[in-house]
């Protein structure tokens, strides 16, 4: 297969990066950081782990989360709990609280989304979750 053309790239990034930026911008001022929602969304997707498990899974190291998860638990969004098996390891698990905030924060995002999209063709929107689904693939 041929290269990628340049332009095509870079495009593409541009694109995405000015879409993240204006969803970011589009949060309300006390919306949760984009750490501790990766966080919660972890935790809410694949149920409770580690803090090592959950850092590695989201490319980052233990030491760089400590205080997310601290605030997280400070905040009722995140429990620690002894692993069952080994009672040294420390368990980090989503609270009921955790969820629903993470909940409004996503319902957030897809209100402004929705709003933005809403101009859109019915073609239009095809594609976008042609490209969506694309996206999903290449960040696997």
């Amino acid at each position: 297969m041929e290269s990628v053309p340049t332009e095509a790239v870079t495009e593409i990034r541009h694109g995405i990066m000015r879409m993240l930026r204006r969803m970011r911008a589009a949060r309300s001022p006390e919306a949760l950081s984009a750490n501790k929602l990766t966080v919660l969304g972890h935790l809410y997707r694949g149920g409770p782990g580690t803090a090592g498990e959950v850092a590695e899974a989201e490319g980052q190291r233990p030491q760089s989360l400590t205080r997310v998860f601290a605030e997280l638990e400070a905040e009722g969004l995140i429990s620690r709990s002894r692993a069952d098996r080994d009672r040294r390891r420390v368990v980090l698990a989503i609270t009921e609280r955790g969820a629903e905030a993470l909940r409004r924060d996503i319902a957030q995002r897809d209100a402004w989304l929705a709003e933005a999209l809403d101009g859109l063709s019915e073609t239009e929107l095809d594609v976008l979750r042609v490209a969506a689904r694309l996206m999903e693939r290449l960040a696997r």
